[in-house]
């Protein structure tokens, strides 16, 4: 058995944390092989992403690095960032954990935390979409209870596609 470390501190990300986030997150996607380099500026835009709605990052309370980051946007942010969300409805994307801290819950800690805050907001319902060879994301999704739904599927481009789950608040 292995020490998986100290827990994450999760927290509202500041204008200091926006480069880190941009990193991890392009790197988790682009490099990772989830999207092409095309979206690496939509990735990378944390500062919009913070504008818009909820920027949120993981911080290694030992190292103080940003070991992970989400975004969580009520749906009246508007289509560029909650997607097809409705009234009282949350999306939560962009979730990216470093590789190397993988394994130490902080994607759990992120998600719990954007169930916490789209209550807060007076969402009835958060969702999120990811792609269908994210499994470990799938199988995090599903043991923090979200439930699979189809109905939400789509692709934003063509030969992209996205699988739906939705968390009745």
């Amino acid at each position: 058995m292995t020490d998986a470390g100290p827990p994450v501190v999760v927290r509202t990300a500041t204008p200091a944390d926006f480069p880190a986030v941009a990193e991890l997150t392009v790197r988790v996607y682009v490099d990772g092989g989830f999207t092409g380099a095309s979206y690496a500026p939509r990735l990378a835009d944390a500062a919009g992403r913070a504008a818009a709605g909820d920027l949120l990052v993981a911080e290694d309370p030992a190292t103080r690095a940003i070991v992970g980051t989400a975004s969580l946007f009520g749906w009246q942010a508007g289509p560029e960032w909650s997607e097809r969300a409705g009234p009282g409805e949350a999306v939560l994307r962009m979730l990216a954990v470093d590789e190397a801290a993988r394994g130490r819950g902080i994607g759990a800690a992120l998600t719990r935390s954007a169930i916490v805050r789209a209550r807060r907001m007076g969402c009835h319902r958060l969702r999120l979409l990811t792609q269908p060879n994210m499994q470990a994301a799938h199988r995090l999704y599903q043991r923090l209870g979200f439930e699979r739904a189809p109905d939400l599927d789509w692709e934003p481009e063509p030969g992209i596609p996205l699988i739906g789950y939705r968390y009745q608040l």
